[in-house]
């Protein structure tokens, strides 16, 4: 369920980076023909875009957090249920990390 909010939330925010990039280059290319109410509309639709943007990484990052902490907690969960399985899947991994450093 944390996944598929994330995900979400990562193709939101790709979407705006999208429009934001567009608006931006809309930008540059009308930049010497526009003048006045033009440029301060073409403006006001790139801050918006960026608003969008920022509105997107702040729910991306809240999304990733909440996830972090669900890990994290089940993660604390299995340790104090299962300590003994847990030592041992930690002594597996550590040597398996010790092997395959010692390869390089």
């Amino acid at each position: 369920m944390a996944s598929l909010s994330a995900k979400a939330a990562q193709e939101v925010l790709a979407a705006d980076f999208q429009t934001l990039v567009r608006d931006a280059e809309k930008l540059l290319e009308h930049s010497a023909t526009l003048a006045g109410d033009q440029a301060d509309i073409l403006r006001a639709q790139i801050k918006a875009s960026l608003a969008n943007a920022r509105a997107s990484l702040k729910e991306s990052e809240q999304a990733l957090l909440d996830q972090g902490k669900l890990a994290v907690g089940a993660t604390e969960d299995f340790i104090q249920a299962k300590p003994l399985q847990a030592i041992g899947i930690a002594a597996g991994v550590g040597f398996l990390i010790g092997l395959l450093a010692t390869r390089r």
